[in-house]
This record gives structure tokens, C-alpha cells and sequence, in this order.
């Protein structure tokens, strides 16, 4: 018998099977495969990269004004500080914590709201508040104005007159914002913050639900720290994209 008669019938066999007319899919077979299994995948690899890798977050208030504008986007650095077991809050591996001045997202003490904040104060350190001015372990966090005649969107639809200025927190500086008038904490008696424990606030002082009403925030409530803006559109002029904010990283 010739070698080659068991190849060809072999291939036969190959070719008139893949000539057969396969059994048409039903409308609910071709979502499965088309959209619901390649969406399980997707989500299935980004979930576990989003809770404990990096992430981003819409920005829908004003509260860390002038860095942070309402309908920014910014992206979170989940691994600064550690490696977490993917949708908890259990540390894998921990190399840093967060430094005075980082900007940080995390789980509010009160109701776990997530929030964005710029971290103030470390565990251990003192810290007070007289007329808008921060004490740190005694020393005064000194502040100038640079823009008395600012404006900044309230809500309701309206802008009001605020202040910007330039704070000097232990040698990192960064803006902040200062409403004349308006009712808020700017001046408190000096705390202790406890072990593994942080004070958060706002750029925004007189517009921010920060460490002042909340409390300190533990280690393991903070997401992560906040480099800059992935992307940012205007709320105020139709989500117009704001292409000079896109890409734009934070002082640190």
C-alpha cells in the first residue's frame, strides 16, 4: 500500500469536516461570544489592576482648588506605597508612606466616601491652625498671596471672589485658595495625630470636608497617592475638554 494513501485520506477527513456547514448561532449565542465573554475578560484583568495597581478618579467638586479643578480626572498610584491583596485592604508588601504635601485619595473615617486630599500632617506630629496659617511641630507655615482678585465657580451656578496664594509646607510649596467671608475652621488648637494615622485638607481651606470635620485618616483607608491629571473637561462649558490640564502632574 502506498505510504501517502493514509495522508490523503486523513486530509480527506480534515477537509470535509471543515467544509460542513456549522449550526447557526442564535441571537443569544452571538452576544455571548461577542460581546459578553470578551467583556468578562476585560473586566476580569482590569478589576484586580484597578483595586490594588493604579486607577482613576473623576473630580466633581472644588475642594482642592486651584490643583485640582471640578471635571479633572486624575490618576491614582495604588502601588506608592505598598502592594494590597486585590479588593481588600490587607497589605501584600509595604516600601513607603505618605509624605507631607502628597495628594492622596482615600476612604472618608465617617461614611467611606472617596476623597481627595493633600496629607499635612504625619503620625506623631503636632499640629495647629491660627487665622488660616498651619503650625507643624510648632513652626508656622508661612503663606502669600498671589492673586487677590481670583474668582472660583459656588454652588449654585455662581463665581465668587476668592484669593489664591502659595503656602510653604516644610519646604514643598503649593497653591491654595482663600474665600473672604465665608464661614469655615480656620483656626483650631494643636492636636497630636495618632500612630499610622494622617491630616488631610483641601487646597480649597474654606471649601473642603478635610481632616478638620472628618478626623485623621488611617494608613489602610488611603488608596493612594495622586501624581496628576490623565485628562480634564470644562463642567461649565459643556465638558469642553481642557487640553493644557491633560497630562499635567501635581507639585510635589
Amino acid at each position: 500500500m502506498s505510504k501517502s494513501r493514509p495522508i490523503r485520506s486523513l486530509l480527506a477527513r480534515v477537509f470535509s469536516r471543515a467544509s460542513t456547514p456549522r449550526a447557526k448561532r442564535t441571537f443569544g449565542q452571538r452576544v455571548l461570544h461577542e460581546w459578553v465573554y470578551p467583556l468578562t475578560l476585560v473586566l476580569a484583568i482590569m478589576a484586580p489592576i484597578r483595586s490594588s495597581i493604579a486607577d482613576w478618579n473623576d473630580v466633581p467638586t472644588g475642594s482642592m482648588r486651584p490643583t485640582i479643578l471640578e471635571g479633572d480626572r486624575i490618576y491614582v498610584n495604588k502601588l506608592a506605597f505598598g502592594l494590597r491583596v486585590p479588593f481588600t485592604t490587607a497589605w501584600l508588601a509595604r516600601w513607603d508612606e505618605p509624605s507631607r504635601g502628597d495628594i492622596v485619595t482615600f476612604a472618608s473615617p465617617l461614611d467611606g466616601t472617596r476623597l481627595v486630599k493633600r496629607v499635612v500632617a504625619l503620625p506623631g506630629d503636632r499640629i495647629a491652625m491660627h487665622n488660616n496659617t498651619l503650625y507643624i511641630n510648632g513652626e508656622p507655615m508661612s503663606w502669600e498671596i498671589t492673586d487677590p482678585a481670583a474668582s472660583a465657580p459656588f454652588p449654585g451656578g455662581r463665581d465668587i471672589p476668592v484669593r489664591l496664594a502659595r503656602e510653604q509646607l516644610t519646604g514643598r510649596a503649593h497653591a491654595i485658595t482663600l474665600t473672604p467671608g465665608l464661614a469655615s475652621v480656620n483656626s483650631f488648637a494643636e492636636r497630636v495625630i495618632p500612630d499610622g494615622e494622617y491630616f488631610v485638607m483641601g487646597d480649597h481651606r474654606d471649601m473642603s470636608n478635610d481632616s478638620r470635620f472628618i478626623g485623621t485618616v488611617p494608613l489602610r483607608s488611603i488608596y493612594g497617592r495622586c501624581p496628576g491629571v490623565a485628562l480634564s473637561v470644562d463642567p461649565q462649558d459643556g465638558y469642553s475638554p481642557r487640553w493644557e490640564r491633560f497630562g499635567m502632574g501635581f507639585d510635589r
